[in-house]
């Protein structure tokens, strides 16, 4: 990288990074925090009874995002004493704002819950983002909030942001179902907000899923916050969750945010495909974070992959297997698979990918079309992605369709004996700034920007 990149390395203003063909990868890698617990951890602050120093916090658009919304609200987050550390002034669960226009981008982890948060509680609030968020679907965690008595009303489309929030009359107690099937931000946000309804401190609300929950795993990390915060969901069967009766939310003082384990799946990737070993840091066994699980899968299709409490390492042992693999658990670290599986020895079919379609692009048809220029054969269907590993690949130009994950997991094709070019390197600003100079590190080969 070079200094004119800046400090972050995202290099927003250039228009593609040309990755030369990259025989090898070595080294260790201090994972960012990661986003879903970041975003999560922010708002229980914020909504907590006293301050909170949360350290490790994410730095990156998304969590910006969050920051900027919490401020227009009226919390105070202010610098800690340590890199990435911030300290949250909670407001009781009363946002000391009650009129705001918030504008979040396409941050998914700060639209949903935010909209629960603020139309639970009430005031006059509008809620607004890029484009591509107004063609990402919310009517699930809408509907659901109306059936409390929220007033949350469409700005444009009916079932998709902008959206304006008016005066609650939610009360707790009693039973209100939620779909599951299209993203579980949205239970995550309902059940992160019921805290603050009417009669919350006397009444516990039962959460009853209508439809199957996809991407568990990140229900898991929020139940398992409300907990470090004071609120502690039961879930006495895999459809119902009850939030309990209690004063709200209390600071646990101090919270250490995890190294993002979708963020580790590309570095634990490269470790296989390029020789290794490479060491993740900030997670490892102990995580809360369903993506660790990609590990697993590594392991399952050939790779040498070994654990610690905190860090997880990878080489390579041999060339990789394909077959069908869920990844209903998984959603974001599968992209990785799919980029992986054009190294394997037989075809991979990913399934449980349908979530993948409201995501910061429609990824299962962005996928299927840059795998195909590399040379794959490619099925993609609602639900899956099946990839015909190619004798070689080819050399191609990736568009990442301003979608942080397309960039990344593509850069690993270079280890093909290719050079890849991806064009808007600088979307990885979304939940990883500095990813490419990290990757250049571990391979020693320093990508190009270029004007394409």
């Amino acid at each position: 990288m070079t200094p004119a990149d800046g400090p972050t390395g995202a290099a927003r203003g250039h228009d593609a990074l040309v990755l030369a063909a990259t025989p090898q990868a070595r080294g260790t890698v201090q994972l960012p925090g990661s986003k879903s617990i970041s975003n999560r951890a922010l708002l229980l602050a914020a909504l907590a009874r006293g301050a909170t120093t949360l350290h490790g916090l994410l730095a990156a658009d998304d969590v910006q995002r969050m920051r900027e919304a919490l401020a227009a609200l009226g919390v105070a987050v202010a610098p800690g004493v340590g890199p990435r550390e911030v300290v949250v002034a909670g407001c009781a669960g009363r946002w000391p704002q009650r009129k705001a226009d918030l504008f979040l981008g396409n941050a998914g982890t700060a639209v949903r819950p935010l909209t629960a948060a603020l139309a639970v509680a009430g005031g006059d609030y509008t809620i607004r983002g890029v484009a591509r968020m107004y063609e990402r679907p919310i009517g699930d965690l809408v509907d659901p909030l109306r059936a409390l008595g929220c007033d949350v009303r469409y700005l444009a489309a009916p079932g998709y942001p902008p959206l304006a929030i008016g005066a609650s009359q939610a009360r707790a107690g009693g039973e209100i179902a939620i779909r599951g099937d299209v993203s579980s931000q949205f239970l995550s946000a309902l059940l992160m907000a019921l805290p603050l309804a009417r009669g919350a401190e006397a009444a516990p609300t039962t959460v009853r899923l209508a439809t199957p929950l996809v991407s568990r795993p990140y229900v898991a990390i929020t139940t398992n916050l409300m907990q470090r915060f004071g609120v502690a969901p039961a879930t006495p069967d895999e459809r119902t969750f009850v939030v309990p009766a209690g004063p709200g939310y209390a600071s646990p003082g101090d919270l250490h945010v995890e190294g993002d384990a979708s963020a580790a799946s590309y570095f634990l990737a490269a470790g296989v495909l390029g020789g290794g070993p490479v060491r993740v840091e900030g997670v490892g066994r102990a995580s809360i974070q369903g993506d660790v699980a990609f590990a697993d899968v590594l392991r399952s299709l050939g790779a040498d992959v070994r654990y610690g409490p905190d860090w997880i390492e990878s080489r390579r042992a041999g060339r990789l297997r394909g077959g069908t693999i869920d990844c209903t658990a998984i959603p974001d670290a599968a992209m990785t698979l799919a980029v992986t599986a054009l190294f394997a020895a037989e075809p991979t079919a990913l399934t449980g990918i349908a979530s993948w379609r409201v995501k910061e692009t429609d990824r299962i048809v962005a996928m299927a079309t840059e795998l195909a220029k590399l040379g794959a054969t490619v099925d993609a269907g609602r639900d899956h992605l099946r990839i015909v590993p190619p004798p070689s690949l080819r050399p191609a130009t990736i568009d990442t369709y301003d979608d942080h994950r397309m960039a990344m997991c593509f850069s690993l094709a270079a280890f093909g004996g290719v050079a890849v070019t991806i064009r808007d390197p600088g979307c990885v600003g979304k939940t990883f700034p500095e990813y490419f100079a990290v990757l250049g590190q571990l391979t020693g080969v320093a990508g190009a920007y270029v004007h394409a």
